[in-house]
C-alpha cells in the first residue's frame, strides 16, 4: 500500500533511544549511548533508487541487537586461576560477567557487528582484567606464559579488521580503564610520554591545555585525527599503524612515535627516543604495527606539535576530472613548497553523491557547472587545510591553489571544508540506522604509488560496480611524495550476509591483484591476514614469524592468525 506521504516527506523511524543496558546494541553502537546522526532524507531517497526500496521497506527493523548480551559459554578458568588474576590487578578489576566478556571481545568489523546483531558472538574471552599499571601487566603476562593462557588487548575497541578478536579464549586486558594518563611533556624535545589507553579526545584536550595542566609555555596538538578519533586510543594508533586525517603534514602514527616500552613473554624492554641513531635495524620500528602479536605496549613517547588553530587556512576546489585531480595532487606533494595538513580528493561518484546530499542538484547549479566544464560523474571535489606558522600556512595554500587552477580546477568557498569538519567524526554513526533495515556500508583502503593509482582505482571500482545495485565512492586522503591511499566505500543491500562477505573477500583480492597494499591505515588483524603472504612474500613473512617466535615462544600473544603469524598448525 502506498504511503500517504510522498517519498521526500517520509522519514524512517530511526532509533533515538540509548540501547538497553547490557544489550548487544550497547556493545556495537558507535559514539555515546545517547548520540545519533541519522541519514538525511536525500540519502534515504538515494537508497530507495539504488536498491529498489520503498517507504514500507523502512518500516520493519531487523536484528537490532536489543537483547541482553550472553556469552556462548561459561568462563573456562578455574576458581584458582580467577583468584590469581584478582591478586594481580585487584578483585574490582576482574570480571567474568557475560556482558563484560562479550563487550571486551568485540571490535567494529562487519563480521563482529552482524554476529552481535543476531545474538551470536562467535569468539568471547574467558576473563576480563583491567590492569592498573605496567607492573600488573608484567605479572599477568608472566603468569599467562607459564600457564600458556592466550592474552588479548582492548583499549577503544574500534578495530574494523578483527584485531582484538579472542579466537583462542583466554584473558583480555583492558588498557583504557586505568592506563590512560599523560605522564610527562618534554617541552625542550617537544614530546609527550603517555600510557597507551588514553583516548584521542582526552589526549588532544590535555595537549591543548598544556599550559594550565603541565605549566608549559605553549599549547600543543597531537596531529593525529582519524575518523575513529573519538573512540580510539593512542596505543591503538601505534600498534595498528593508523593514519589521521591531517597525516599529509603531521605524519602517520608510524612517524609520530619516538620510543615505546613493551612487556613480552620473552622479557620487558624500552626503546630509546633519540631523533636518529645508526645502531642497526630499529627494534622501535619493528614493534610499530605489531598488533599485540609480540607483546603489550605499556608506555610510549610521541612527537607533539605547536597548536595554532588560528593560522588554519581552508581551501576547496572542483576539478573537471579524476585524472586532473590526481595530477594536481601529485604536483602538490612533489612541489617542495610545504605540505597541507588535511588534503582530500573525491572521485566522481563520491563527489556527485555528496553534492546531491547537500542539495546541489538543481538545474541552475548544473548550468553553472556546465559553463565551467564541470560535468556530472566527471568532476571531482578537493578540499583541505594548511596549518602551522601563519606565513607558512598561507604560502602552502597559495602555491597549491596555483597548481589546482593550472589543472583546470574552480575555487570553491572554504565553507565546504567547515561543513565537512563539523560531521567528520559523526558520519559512521549512521551505520546502525542503515543496518536496521538491511543496508550495509563498509570500507576498504589501500596504499598505492602514483604510477599505479589510476589503474588500481579503475579496476577495483569496476569490480565493485559490476554487482548491480552497489554504490561505490572513493577518495584519497593521505598523501606522500611517492603516492597516496585509496579509500573505497561501498554500500549495498545484500540478499544475505554470506553474499556480502563473499563480495568483500573478492574486493580485497582485486586490490591485491592490481598492486594495492593489503591495508593502508586499518591494520591487518585477523580479517586481512589471509592475504599477507601474497602481499609480502614468503621471505618477509618468515622474518616476522621469526620475531614472533622470539618474543612469544608459546604463542600466547593475540593468537589466531593475527598478522598471519601463527604457525601453520595454529599453535
Amino acid at each position: 500500500m502506498e504511503n500517504a506521504m510522498s517519498d521526500k516527506q517520509f522519514t524512517p523511524d530511526w532509533t533515538n533511544q540509548p540501547p538497553p543496558q547490557d544489550s548487544y546494541r550497547a556493545i556495537f553502537k558507535l559514539g555515546k549511548p545517547d548520540e545519533f546522526k541519522h541519514p538525511r532524507n536525500a540519502l534515504v531517497d538515494i537508497m530507495k533508487t539504488e536498491f529498489g526500496m520503498a517507504d514500507q521497506d523502512f518500516m520493519q527493523k531487523r536484528d537490532q541487537g536489543n537483547e541482553k548480551a550472553a556469552a556462548p559459554g561459561k568462563s573456562r578458568f578455574s576458581n584458582e586461576q580467577i583468584e590469581r588474576f584478582r591478586e594481580f590487578a585487584g578483585a574490582e578489576n576482574v570480571s567474568i560477567s557475560d556482558f563484560d566478556r562479550v563487550k571486551f571481545s568485540s571490535g567494529q568489523s562487519l563480521k563482529e557487528v552482524t554476529d552481535l546483531r543476531r545474538g551470536k558472538p562467535s569468539h568471547v574471552t574467558d576473563i576480563v582484567v583491567h590492569p592498573r599499571d605496567k607492573n600488573d601487566v608484567r605479572e599477568i603476562v608472566r603468569y599467562c606464559n607459564d600457564e600458556k593462557i592466550p592474552v588479548y588487548v582492548y583499549s577503544g575497541g574500534s578495530s574494523v579488521v578483527m584485531g582484538i578478536t579472542p579466537e583462542k579464549g583466554g584473558v583480555t586486558l583492558v588498557m583504557s580503564t586505568h592506563m590512560n594518563r599523560i605522564l610527562k611533556i618534554n617541552e625542550l624535545n617537544q614530546s609527550v610520554t603517555v600510557q597507551p589507553g588514553i583516548m584521542g579526545p582526552a589526549f588532544e584536550e590535555a595537549l591543548n591545555n598544556a599550559p594550565a595542566l603541565f605549566n608549559t609555555s605553549r599549547s600543543y596538538t597531537c596531529g593525529h585525527f582519524p575518523q575513529s578519533f573519538e573512540i580510539s586510543s593512542v596505543g591503538g594508533w601505534i600498534v595498528t599503524l593508523g593514519s589521521g586525517q591531517a597525516s599529509t603534514y603531521y605524519g602517520d602514527a608510524y612517524h609520530l612515535v619516538l620510543s615505546q616500552e613493551y612487556v613480552t613473554p620473552a622479557g620487558s624492554f624500552k626503546t630509546l627516543d633519540y631523533p636518529a641513531a645508526a645502531t642497526g635495524p630499529k627494534v622501535n620500528d619493528i614493534m610499530k604495527g605489531s598488533e599485540g602479536s609480540f607483546g603489550i605496549l605499556v608506555e610510549l613517547t610521541m612527537k607533539v606539535f605547536r597548536h595554532m588553530p588560528e593560522n588554519r587556512q581552508r581551501f576547496a576546489f572542483m576539478f573537471p576530472s579524476w585524472e586532473a585531480a590526481v595530477n594536481a595532487s601529485r604536483e602538490i606533494m612533489q612541489g617542495e613548497f610545504g605540505l597541507p595538513a588535511v588534503y582530500r580528493i573525491s572521485d566522481p561518484e563520491e563527489t556527485d553523491r555528496g553534492l546531491k546530499l547537500l542539495g546541489f542538484d538543481n538545474k541552475l547549479f548544473e548550468r553553472f557547472m556546465a559553463l565551467r566544464g564541470l560535468k556530472p560523474m566527471q568532476r571531482c571535489v578537493c578540499m583541505g587545510t594548511a596549518e602551522g606558522e601563519a606565513g607558512f600556512a598561507k604560502h602552502v595554500k597559495k602555491q597549491l591553489s596555483k597548481i589546482c587552477r593550472k589543472n583546470g580546477a574552480m575555487r570553491l568557498p572554504g565553507a565546504v571544508v567547515k561543513t565537512w569538519e563539523k560531521t567528520r567524526y559523526k558520519e559512521p554513526l549512521m551505520r546502525e540506522d542503515f543496518m536496521d533495515f538491511g543496508i550495509i556500508t563498509d570500507t576498504l583502503e589501500t596504499s598505492v604509488a602514483w604510477d599505479n593509482l589510476l589503474h588500481l582505482h579503475r579496476e577495483v571500482r569496476a569490480f565493485i560496480k559490476s554487482r548491480p545495485g552497489t554504490i561505490c565512492m572513493t577518495h584519497a586522503s593521505h598523501f606522500y611524495q611517492n603516492g597516496t591511499n585509496l579509500y573505497f566505500i561501498f554500500v549495498l543491500k545484500p540478499a544475505s550476509l554470506e553474499e556480502f562477505f563473499a563480495f568483500h573477500r573478492e574486493i580485497i583480492g582485486r586490490i591485491v591483484k592490481n598492486g594495492g597494499s593489503v591495508s593502508h591505515h586499518h591494520g591487518v588483524g585477523k580479517l586481512l591476514s589471509p592475504w599477507m603472504e601474497t602481499h609480502l612474500g614468503n621471505e618477509q613473512m618468515q622474518v616476522l614469524r621469526a620475531l614472533k617466535r622470539h618474543f612469544d615462544p608459546n604463542n600466547i600473544m593475540n593468537p589466531g592468525a593475527q598478522l598471519a603469524l601463527d604457525s601453520p598448525d595454529g599453535k
